[in-house]
């Protein structure tokens, strides 16, 4: 499955390049405001923080919501005390788009990261235009040349690299590039199985001054007190909230 989501990002890529050459995107991302410092927003605090997501659908579970306005969901989120908004940006099975991100980004005024299958420096520089504060790495979707960088390329347009792994091995690769933002993705990316155990077995592995993001598995409040006894700064929430009132589930879940 993430073979094949990131071959599908990749060739969408690709398509997006013949029609917007790299040259008109890295002109586009330099005239972007300078990015929000997403560490400072997700900095450990006395409670948990919450990146919220805009996804409409996903491989494991089809369409979730339609989000006719992803705008105005992000600005509910950001009501409800969402530190920062991730925005789902992959076409095929996820039902996203950069035009989602530019909407979200014009509406918010807290960090926006762009979640897609990124493996292109195009589509990092693709983000920095869309006005994105953060990028998701996927370690286990990349080379390690080719994750550290990426991971440069986002850290000297001034964003901030969100680098997720899911077993030990694919842990110590995030640590090795030097990323200060730091996730523990419960679900496997190739079979989709959930695993909320699997933060606690990894967080300690990861140092202090790292902030520590605790991804997927999250349903309820008592999900989230889970993640955060484990160790979690932030906790990335997407389906809970686009299937409820998303005021109303946030303020539920940052009470714990």
């Amino acid at each position: 499955m993430l073979a094949d989501l990131v071959a599908g990002a990749r060739e969408d890529a690709e398509r997006r390049k013949a029609e917007r050459p790299l040259s008109v995107v890295e002109a586009a991302a330099a005239e972007r405001a300078p990015a929000l410092d997403a560490l400072a927003a997700l900095s450990p605090a006395a409670r948990i923080k919450i990146i919220a997501e805009v996804k409409r659908a996903s491989p494991s579970r089809g369409a979730l919501a339609e989000i006719a306005d992803p705008a105005a969901l992000a600005v509910s989120y950001e009501t409800g005390g969402a530190s920062a908004i991730s925005v789902l940006t992959e076409e095929r099975r996820f039902r996203g788009s950069l035009a989602d991100l530019e909407a979200v980004r014009a509406a918010v005024l807290i960090p926006v990261l762009r979640k897609e299958f990124i493996s292109d420096p195009y589509q990092v520089f693709e983000a920095r235009a869309a006005g994105a504060d953060l990028v998701l790495l996927i370690v286990a979707a990349l080379e390690q040349r080719e994750l550290v960088s990426l991971h440069e390329l986002i850290t000297s347009l001034g964003m901030t690299a969100l680098v997720e792994a899911h077993t030990a091995d694919e842990l110590s690769r995030a640590l090795d590039t030097g990323a200060g933002l730091v996730g523990i993705n419960a679900r496997n990316l190739s079979t989709f199985e959930l695993d909320r155990d699997l933060f606690g077995t990894l967080a300690d592995r990861i140092p202090s001054g790292v902030i520590r993001v605790a991804e997927s598995a999250v349903t309820s409040a008592a999900d989230v007190a889970h993640y955060r006894a484990a160790g979690a700064d932030v906790v990335l929430v997407g389906e809970a909230l686009v299937t409820s009132d998303p005021v109303a589930t946030l303020e539920e879940f940052l009470v714990v």
